[in-house]
């Protein structure tokens, strides 16, 4: 009997989160989502592995989760990391920047942009995962303009747009060639080219 009662006591702990608080419970789900989406694809994972992963019941997923989309809209909030610009060197930053993508190529976990991943996987513009994707493309590239703006240059606005295609080649292009660090040195060395010649011509215009 008490081998049974046993049993029943591990069952619950695993499949449901009753003993467990609600932030506890859906951090546990959002940590499986996030390691199995960005791990294996958002389509190729059903709520039920989540839910496995997570030790919860699909039931008590639902009941924080109503539907795949809400789990899909909710891992990549879950990744939408505001960083405002430090105060550190302007130009120190942005390079910053590209050595962290060199870093996260070399780590053997790089599995392409978690945003671009969801967009090109569910591939409906209307899905809310296009809009979040959207708004983190922007958070970043507006990063880029506020540090430029800080040194000077002439038409933030406009680097800023390059230099965050840059960073989105550098994570397409190691995507595709199994993660390669020089990609990202690569990325940098061409930032590094435009931020001297965005130098140059603000230097032109200030004596004009």
């Amino acid at each position: 009997m008490s081998k049974q009662i046993g049993l029943l006591i591990i069952r619950a702990r695993l499949y449901s989160c009753q003993a467990l608080s609600t932030q506890t419970c859906v951090e546990r789900i959002l940590a499986a989502a996030d390691r199995l989406f960005y791990a294996k694809g958002i389509r190729a994972v059903g709520v039920d592995a989540v839910a496995a992963a997570a030790g919860v019941s699909k039931r008590t997923l639902y009941n924080h989760y109503p539907s795949k989309d809400a789990l899909i809209a909710a891992y990549l909030q879950g990744r939408f990391k505001h960083i405002a610009p430090s105060d550190a060197p302007a130009r120190e930053q942005i390079l910053g920047a590209f050595d962290r993508l060199e870093r996260m190529f070399a780590d053997g976990s790089f599995r392409g942009c978690p945003y671009v991943n969801a967009v090109t996987e569910i591939g409906d513009p209307r899905h809310v995962a296009a809009s979040i994707a959207v708004q983190f493309k922007e958070q970043r590239r507006l990063w880029f303009r506020a540090l430029l703006e800080r040194l000077g240059v002439k038409d933030a606005d406009a680097l800023a747009t390059q230099l965050q295609i840059l960073s989105e080649g550098a994570l397409s292009a190691a995507l595709v060639r199994g993660g390669d660090p020089a990609l990202a040195r690569s990325a940098r060395a061409a930032a590094e080219v435009l931020l001297d010649a965005a130098k140059v011509r603000s230097r032109k215009a200030r004596k004009e």
